[in-house]
């Protein structure tokens, strides 16, 4: 696989692209986060965003800085139809953005208005969401991310130290949370990043622990991938593509999972 060095600017705007995905084609995508800053459960030191300045389980207080959902719904709406009116199709409507989208409080609502929409403009596109997995032990959460076409959630580690220590969670935030959260939610995803460096989850040891939690989740497939962007932390790289296909052999085999590397 080949990337870029250069790392990712927020998004400034509700929906942008549609963009070129790795994972997903052409993706157009909804931010529901705040637009000058990042917010997130999680201090991911690859994350291509940067810095979380305060990773938060709590949005609430930022609820000023999010868009309302009847705007989210109107913003779409111009996007797909301007699609349509240039005749140009995408493979996925993708809700990721400027840190965790599941923070956002109204994601059920946003959801139902993206399915009827797509269903309206172009109904071949899938429905998507790009998560850190941090709010999937919460109920209603999963209630909303079952209207989703693919549902695709992040697990890099396979223990609390390496989760801790990769990953920055916000205090509450356990891995067995995650992972109990991650069994209970129907036709799941795995997307798993792998570096080396300053903290490495691609060795031996790491892999194997972290091949346990998939078995215990049994998702429909594992995304295997590395970094694509400049990290927030520049003393972590990409690992190799022999590793990752590795990596993927090691899903297939002792987790009984279809793996796919990008």
């Amino acid at each position: 696989m080949t990337g870029s060095a250069d790392s990712l600017p927020l998004q400034s705007k509700i929906i942008y692209g549609p963009v070129r995905s790795r994972r997903l084609g052409s993706s157009l995508g909804i931010n529901l986060l705040p637009a000058g800053y990042k917010l997130c459960s999680f201090n991911c030191l690859y994350c291509q965003y940067g810095r979380t300045l305060k990773p938060t389980f709590s949005p609430t207080y930022q609820l000023q800085d999010m868009p309302k959902p009847e705007l989210v719904a109107a913003e779409l709406e111009l996007a797909l139809r301007r699609l349509l009116r240039d005749e140009l199709s995408i493979d996925s409507i993708t809700i990721s953005g400027n840190g965790e989208p599941t923070l956002y409080p109204q994601l059920a609502v946003v959801i139902d208005s993206a399915k009827r929409l797509r269903d309206r403009y172009l109904p071949r596109a899938r429905i998507a969401i790009l998560s850190n997995s941090s709010t999937v032990g919460m109920p209603h959460v999963r209630a909303s991310l079952d209207g989703l076409d693919l549902k695709i959630m992040k697990l890099d580690a396979g223990t609390e130290e390496l989760f801790r220590r990769l990953n920055h969670p916000a205090s509450s935030i356990s891995l067995g949370k995650v992972v109990a959260g991650l069994k209970q939610l129907r036709k799941v995803i795995l997307q798993s990043l792998f570096v080396q460096g300053r903290v490495t989850n691609s060795d031996a040891d790491a892999v194997a622990a972290w091949v346990e939690k998939v078995a215990e989740i049994q998702p429909l497939s594992v995304q295997v991938y590395t970094l694509d962007r400049a990290p927030a932390d520049k003393r972590i790289q990409r690992v190799g593509r022999s590793t990752l296909e590795w990596i993927a052999a090691q899903v297939r085999s002792r987790a009984g999972a279809p793996a796919d590397v990008f």
